[in-house]
């Protein structure tokens, strides 16, 4: 990958669409030197606090940062949680579309955390309604014609319930769809262009194999089951594996050099593969980055960003391991 250069006027620039559950991530950090005598538990003492976009706002975050356009299209609550991650969203640069619902909260994930080790995690959610959904694909169907790449992130809190309509919708306009799954039943997702589920996932869906003829069968079998134009399987220490219907299984080896959290490399991952294909990359340069990109995350703390500097640093250290093709991720 070229470092990056200013497009010329008449570059036509590429805006993601990204839909799902959103959350706001915080983080408690402080130092821990005695157990509680109420429990046998740690004391905490409280330093400070820091906050980050989480899930589907998580992978737009992302996007940003690789130097893509965004919009997200999603659910908060009328709160105040609701209000800090849209205020970190607007800052920056996402274009946002959120509905906001009075009967659910914005989802939190608070971590306390010591020396980079979390403690405890609280969850504060609730299950957003099927009206919401509804309205949200709505909202989602309307932005459509504007967007040709479209990525769903779906945590399961019912944001993308229904989400069939929304995927029929896409294809009907010409729009390539991208899905991180949820769940153990993919049929909601089907007739996709890709979908990117963890190697846990796909074989709870699935089924288990035996060895890497299994998997390889297996795969397959669901991605031409789905109808999907291509099924992606992140395995983390393996890397991830391509199924495509019209070009054979592409395995691309893990990058990662020392895990410190895993938490958001998935979005990392997708944000990356949206980024580079939105820019014109073929889709194995795609995957090749989004795989790089995975390999960073899991050695920051927290869920964080990856940048184009990171990814251009990371590339240039890998340089000799497959051939490159110059993509600008720079067309703002």
């Amino acid at each position: 990958m070229k470092p990056p250069h200013q497009p010329s006027s008449a570059t036509a620039v590429t805006t993601v669409l990204v839909v799902g559950d959103s959350m706001l991530d915080r983080y408690w950090d402080g130092a821990v030197e005695r157990i509680s005598p109420e429990a046998p538990v740690p004391v905490l003492h409280f330093g400070h606090e820091w906050e980050r976009a989480g899930g589907a706002a998580n992978v737009a975050a992302n996007l940003v940062a690789l130097g893509g356009r965004t919009t997200l299209a999603t659910l908060l609550g009328k709160d105040d949680a609701g209000d800090r991650l849209a205020r970190l969203m607007r800052e920056e640069g996402i274009v946002l579309h959120e509905l906001q619902c009075a009967d659910m909260p914005t989802v939190q994930k608070i971590r306390a955390v010591c020396k980079h080790h979390q403690l405890l995690r609280i969850d504060i959610e609730r299950q957003a309604s099927s009206e919401a959904a509804r309205s949200l694909c709505e909202l989602a169907c309307g932005l459509l014609p504007k967007h040709p790449w479209v990525v769903l992130s779906d945590y399961g809190k019912g944001a993308l319930t229904g989400c069939e309509r929304l995927i029929a919708q896409a294809r009907e306009h010409g729009c390539r769809v991208m899905v991180d799954p949820k769940g153990k039943c993919f049929d909601p997702y089907r007739g996709a262009w890709l979908l990117k589920p963890n190697e846990s996932e796909a074989a709870a869906v699935a089924g288990p194999w035996e060895d890497e003829n299994g998997f390889q069968v297996a795969m397959e079998a669901l991605r031409a089951r789905l109808e999907l134009n291509h099924l992606l399987v992140t395995r983390g220490e393996r890397g991830m594996t391509l199924f495509s219907a019209d070009r054979p299984v592409l395995q691309i080896p893990s990058v990662a050099r020392e895990v410190f959290d895993v938490s958001g490399a998935g979005d990392t991952a997708l944000a990356a593969l949206a980024a580079f294909l939105a820019a014109g990359a073929s889709l194995e340069n795609a995957v090749r980055h989004a795989n790089l990109a995975a390999g960073i995350a899991v050695g920051k703390i927290g869920t964080a960003v990856v940048s184009l500097e990171d990814l251009m640093q990371a590339d240039a250290g890998t340089r000799g391991a497959a051939p490159r093709e110059a993509v600008d991720l720079t067309r703002r």
